[in-house]
């Protein structure tokens, strides 16, 4: 049971435990950051115990940054020790085999999907632009979460792609069943999101595959990198849509109260809308053509 016929650890053995490590690093490097929030807002609170440590953030995007970015370093940490002195594998056979071209066709990807959902809901009037395209607000919430995001999108891929992927592939499990495992643990590990909905978790769930699709199919890392940084950051800091649930700021500002939840995704952002699945489906197609077009 703790084995496979061929004398190997069974991958779930190795995914449970590293994802739980990596849970509890995320939460122990994010508490520097935490702290000097705690340090700079206390005052002002006196003897209140009224604290609401999200609002707080909002108003503070270096700390905000210290703070998640703290925990994605620590995500990436703890995924590098379990690959290379646990698995005993190298950043290579995890799948940093860098291509610029791949990477560069992922930011554009990323990009141009939420573009295109943005055009499709404004020109249908599921969402109201609150400021005009020549007045964009850049803020330092425009950098912080840049340097956030790219982050993000390291982390995520390392992990549920490389690790978890990498780990199934090396025991020999089917091709479906590494595509449905690490799609799965990615939708779950967003199921605790703020403003959470099923269409949600499902879309994330479905981004997860086109991301192992990505990652099967170049052999590389960088093309579902790519695309993941873009999505999150055109979708919360150009657009300004929530992202996954969280609180957006965008170079422009939007409003969906007067739009359809089951397009625009509501409260949780356009992970959560119909237009978001479309263009998650349509990216298996644009995958494809590009690598017929690079081989």
């Amino acid at each position: 049971m703790f084995k496979n016929d061929k004398g190997q650890v069974r991958a779930g053995w190795l995914i449970v435990p590293a994802f739980i490590a990596m849970v509890v690093a995320q939460q122990v490097f994010a508490l520097p950051g935490l702290f000097l929030l705690l340090t700079s807002e206390m005052p002002q609170f006196g003897s209140s115990y009224e604290v609401n440590v999200m609002e707080m953030l909002d108003s503070h995007p270096w700390f905000f940054l210290a703070m998640q970015g703290g925990g994605v370093l620590g995500s990436i940490l703890i995924t590098y020790i379990f690959w290379r002195f646990i698995n005993k594998g190298t950043l290579r056979t995890l799948g940093f085999k860098f291509s610029i071209a791949d990477f560069l066709y992922g930011l554009f990807l990323g990009a141009i999907s939420i573009s295109i959902i943005f055009i499709l809901l404004l020109s249908t009037g599921n969402v109201t632009l609150l400021n005009s395209f020549g007045s964009p607000e850049f803020s330092t919430y425009t950098i912080a979460f840049l340097l956030l995001f790219i982050l993000v999108g390291l982390s995520e891929e390392m992990f549920f792609r490389g690790y978890v992927m990498s780990t199934m592939a090396t025991r020999n499990n089917p091709k479906w069943a590494i595509y449905v495992v690490s799609a799965v643990i990615f939708s779950i590990a967003h199921g605790m999101n703020p403003n959470v909905s099923l269409l949600g978790l499902l879309n994330i769930l479905l981004v997860g595959l086109l991301f192992a699709y990505m990652f099967d199919v170049t052999k590389s890392l960088w093309l579902p990198i790519g695309y993941h940084m873009t999505w999150n950051y055109f979708q919360g800091n150009v657009f300004g849509f929530a992202v996954s649930g969280t609180t957006p700021h965008g170079l422009y500002n939007v409003s969906v109260a007067t739009g359809n939840d089951w397009l625009t995704g509501g409260a949780f952002g356009l992970e959560g809308g119909l237009l978001a699945t479309l263009l998650i489906i349509l990216g298996f197609f644009a995958t494809r053509l590009y690598v017929q077009w690079k081989n």
